[in-house]
């Protein structure tokens, strides 16, 4: 899994590309991300700040009412995590807004947090997470 995620890195979709190029570097409001993140030995998260439990994914058409990502969003769902998906077609076209929806998100994962002080449980690396969305 470690060598497929290394691969994933050094080869990128121009939609992962284009997004890296808006998270890398603190350039979205300061906030530190991830690339290819592996999960508890059992996905790849295309891009993850863990400090608000949020996964960022630029799908292509293929995922599309995919029985394997609800799957794996349910999982990752469960243990905490926020799942934001975007169309490459979005993301390539329409990065400001996306951006703007992952802020969005952030803010609302404030708001929530805010309102409610109970931790979120941890995942078995001790990483917790927020629940899954779709946006697309």
């Amino acid at each position: 899994m470690l060598e497929r995620a290394r691969d994933m890195r050094s080869h990128p979709t121009d939609a992962e590309r284009r997004l890296w190029s808006v998270l890398r570097a603190k350039r979205l409001a300061e906030l530190r991300w991830r690339r290819q993140v592996i999960i508890d030995d059992l996905y790849i998260a295309d891009f993850v700040c863990f400090e608000h439990r949020l996964i960022v994914e630029a799908d292509g058409g293929q995922h599309a009412e995919n029985a394997y990502d609800a799957g794996r969003d349910a999982y990752l769902g469960a243990q905490g995590f926020r799942i934001l998906r975007f169309w490459n077609n979005d993301v390539l076209n329409n990065s400001d807004g996306v951006a703007e929806a992952i802020l969005h998100a952030i803010d609302s994962l404030g708001a929530q947090t805010r309102a409610d002080p109970t931790p979120q449980p941890l995942s078995r690396k001790g990483r917790g997470a927020l629940e899954g969305a779709h946006n697309g």
